[in-house]
């Protein structure tokens, strides 16, 4: 059965994607800046730092020790609990495939 294809959900911000329906993760098509008001999935959120295009900001909740899958497939574990609309990133995602290069002050 092929994959379903990417999707826009009217619910949610125009400027971000859904790659596949069991990503917990949505994919900036634009750059978005800091303080931004957007919609995700429903809920009215400010974006507390800019959102590159490209990046990933987390569509729902995700728990600490939760993987976070994109592509409909797991590409990490949450190191600390993501509120929705949050960015998803090295600071709080630990790889499942390269090493991750612990942020400075902090122990590798």
């Amino acid at each position: 059965m092929p994959a379903p294809s990417p999707s826009s959900d009217p619910a949610t911000d125009p400027r971000l994607l859904r790659l596949h329906a069991d990503d917990n993760v949505l994919v900036a098509r634009a750059p978005i800046p800091a303080g931004a008001p957007i919609l995700v999935a429903g809920v009215a959120v400010t974006l507390a730092v800019g959102l590159p295009i490209g990046h990933k900001l987390a569509s729902r909740a995700i728990a600490a020790g939760e993987k976070v899958r994109k592509y409909g497939a797991p590409i990490g574990t949450a190191t600390a609990d993501i509120a929705r609309g949050e960015l998803v990133h090295l600071h709080n995602l630990r790889s499942d495939y390269t090493p991750s290069v612990a942020l400075a002050g902090e122990a590798p």
